[in-house]
């Protein structure tokens, strides 16, 4: 198992999915964690899993997001590690997206990722440095119909990625991880809904099933040990191989809202 011991992070987005995956694997490798989400009930439970602290906060309000990594900063005694998680959206097509939905999910997706690193980045200076990882998605570097804000904004936080690299190493790395076919509440209106889309997801991905969030967090704290200690600005994708062909839901826009019929759920 990589070491963290004595490291102190925070992971927004951290009440489900890959970002509870993500607070449960830096907790077991020696790390200690504040869990950051809007969903108080949620943050308060896998805090309590993983011997860390709660933080409700909205990653869109930058001064709130300042504010909570201030104080999880003060309890845990700094920080060295930031996991900035906190994402999601729907499908649609270009033209219908109101300008109230593409900026609210701009705002969640890449503008909370830089609320995120503003507020933590000087924290991790003044520790001496550490690790940033952000996560972006396939669905910023192999788009497919029906997703521009989220596709959009995902490829702006490789970008910011890359560019947060430049500024501050050599002590602070940072890195984006880009998750595929992962099952996560943002998948399941598809895995769970959508008749045969697990096999259709298994069937295209070369290794032949679909991730889980523990595959995610095992690269997450990759990028955050000393293991990846010449690893800076890059974005790892975490797909099984599906990209290597293809785009992650190629076609699903056809199928479903030019067709007139959205899926359920």
């Amino acid at each position: 198992m990589l070491a963290l011991d004595g490291a102190r992070a925070v992971v927004t987005g951290g009440a489900s999915g890959i970002g509870r995956a993500s607070c449960r694997a830096l907790a077991a490798a020696g790390a200690a964690v504040a869990v950051a989400d809007l969903d108080a009930e949620g943050a308060e439970k896998v805090a309590a899993e993983v011997g860390g602290i709660a933080l409700v906060v909205d990653v869109t309000d930058a001064e709130s997001l300042r504010n909570a990594v201030d104080r999880a900063a003060a309890e845990l005694g700094g920080l060295s590690i930031l996991v900035n998680n906190a994402g999601g959206s729907t499908m649609q097509g270009l033209a219908d997206w109101s300008p109230e939905e593409w900026d609210r999910i701009v705002r969640l997706n890449l503008t909370g990722v830089w609320n995120a690193m503003r507020a933590g980045i000087g924290h991790l200076l003044a520790g001496g440095g550490g690790s940033v990882v952000n996560t972006a998605s396939i669905s910023g570097t192999r788009p497919s119909a029906g997703e521009t804000p989220y596709a959009a904004a995902k490829a702006g936080v490789v970008a910011l990625t890359a560019s947060a690299a430049l500024e501050y190493a050599p002590d602070v790395r940072v890195n984006a991880v880009a998750p595929g076919m992962i099952r996560t509440n943002l998948t399941s209106v598809l895995l769970d809904y959508i008749p045969d889309m697990v096999a259709h997801y298994e069937d295209i991905t070369p290794l032949h099933r679909i991730g889980t969030p523990e595959d995610v967090a095992d690269v997450v704290v990759f990028l955050c040990s000393d293991a990846a200690r010449f690893v800076t600005g890059q974005t790892l994708v975490v797909d099984g191989g599906m990209t290597l062909h293809g785009a992650g839901v190629d076609g699903l826009y056809d199928r479903f809202f030019r067709s007139g019929s959205p899926p359920a759920g």
